[in-house]
């Protein structure tokens, strides 16, 4: 399955990007601690390139703590970068954001030279809250549908420091295959763009591997690891009351359960990847996203050629 959502205001907002960076001292892009590789829009990247980036690894209260220190580890490794986690709820340490971004650019500060700051991620990654908390006051919606942000906000947290928001955003298409699953499990991606229950076939057959012992207490299930994914998402749904006429499972039903199950933190603390996995994944996509790309381009030349033909019939053969 190929998970692709790109709305009309995400292009917008790439090109409103593009204009704003200009001006940008610091690029904040929130992840998600689940999925810190999967949630790092590459879009971004490339639009920030050559700007201090802080990464902030938010929700990490829902993340595998020790996964969260070998992301952050991670980051903090490459040039012109530096990486915390947080809770983007709790005020005291997202107020470190502010310092970060001076270490990051020590020569801006004071009235004449303000901080300048954007802070972008993915939707529903908890940027308005984030923000929320920065002011201690609403200046940006939240909600937990992806895309709550429509307009880029200016927001002044000190005299000298200018956060601009900017509304989530996705990259037009996702060469990560797990990466999309991985988003769709996480909320990041509005819910008619996938189906639930591959989705949760995929995010239980990581679990099962990964963190089998919180699948097995919170479903009060045994021998977890031997089952296949299609028996653990049909037993999830039996002991939950997932059933329908004939005692049957309804499978639909399951799936919500294990997804919500697993964004509400309630399965325990899980994180969907680490960075080795995800460099592997990046690899396997970006080689299929090449051979994609080449077998498209011999199309559209086959079609050129055949379109001279039938143009100048007698240079044919």
């Amino acid at each position: 399955m190929a998970i692709q959502w790109f709305p009309g205001h995400m292009h917008l907002t790439q090109k409103a990007i593009g204009e704003r960076i200009k001006n940008i001292d610091v690029v904040i892009e929130l992840l998600d601690a689940r999925l810190p590789g999967s949630s790092a829009n590459p879009m971004l990247a490339e639009l920030t390139q050559g700007k201090p980036t802080l990464k902030v690894l938010n929700k990490q209260d829902l993340a595998d703590p020790q996964r969260t220190a070998h992301w952050l580890a991670h980051y903090n490794s490459q040039n012109g970068t530096r990486a915390i986690g947080l809770d983007a709820s709790v005020a005291m340490p997202a107020k470190a954001l502010i310092k970060a971004c001076f270490e990051l650019a020590p020569n801006r500060g004071g009235m004449v030279k303000p901080m300048r700051v954007l802070i972008c991620g993915i939707p529903n990654v908890g940027k308005s809250t984030l923000i929320n908390t920065l002011t201690t006051r609403r200046a940006a919606k939240t909600g937990d549908e992806a895309g709550v942000t429509k307009l880029e906000q200016r927001i002044s947290l000190a005299d000298d420091f200018y956060l601009y928001d900017t509304p989530g955003v996705l990259w037009p298409r996702i060469i990560v295959a797990k990466s999309g699953y991985n988003l769709a499990a996480s909320g990041a991606i509005g819910r008619n763009a996938f189906n639930e229950q591959e989705v949760a076939l995929e995010l239980l057959d990581y679990l099962k591997i990964n963190y089998p012992a919180l699948l097995e207490i919170r479903f009060k299930l045994d021998g977890v690891s031997a089952k296949t994914d299609e028996e653990l998402l049909e037993a999830i749904g039996r002991k939950r009351g997932a059933l329908q006429a004939g005692q049957r499972v309804n499978l639909q039903k399951s799936a919500e359960i294990a997804i919500n199950d697993f964004r509400s933190g309630v399965l325990g603390r899980v994180t969907l990847e680490t960075p080795e996995e995800f460099a592997l994944w990046l690899a396997a996509g970006q080689t299929i996203d090449a051979q994609r790309q080449l077998k498209k381009e011999a199309i559209e030349l086959d079609r050129k050629i055949r379109f001279k033909q039938i143009k100048n019939p007698q240079n044919a053969g």
